[in-house]
């Protein structure tokens, strides 16, 4: 009986203890600065309306992404597989899955799949009312 009593006890005692434990809420900087991933400094933001989009784009294996520019700032995170960024200067960066990247402004460069699944990324630009996201090249 004592035993018994004494298990009720501490097993309570645990329910009440874990009760008051909230779950821990996590924060974590991917990327934070001020250069795009080929060592530039970034842009002064426009003047204008801001506006806010974010894209998933997926990349079949072996697709490019033709040849384009960003007038505007903007940054991905790499959700899946993996592309190699290539600038008109021929930097050359490879992102993988779990990768963030600051893209580049103003620099004409293009993407290829260069995995053997899809590329899947998320792509947060900080734009203006109005202004293209991408420009064909």
């Amino acid at each position: 009986m004592y035993k018994s009593l004494v298990l009720l006890l501490v097993s309570l005692f645990c329910c009440y203890v874990n009760a008051d434990e909230a779950p821990e809420v996590l924060f974590e900087t991917l990327i934070k600065t001020s250069k795009s991933w080929d060592g530039k400094d970034l842009p002064k933001y426009s003047d204008g309306t801001p506006e806010i989009t974010i894209l998933k784009v997926v990349v079949p294996p072996g697709a490019v992404v033709q040849k384009h520019e960003h007038p505007v700032i903007n940054a991905a995170v790499i959700v899946a597989g993996e592309i190699t960024v290539v600038s008109e200067l021929e930097d050359e960066v490879v992102l993988r899955a779990g990768d963030s990247v600051v893209e580049l402004v103003n620099t004409v460069h293009y993407g290829t799949n260069t995995g053997s699944t899809n590329a899947e990324l998320l792509v947060f630009y900080a734009g203006v009312k109005g202004k293209p996201l991408s420009i064909k090249k």
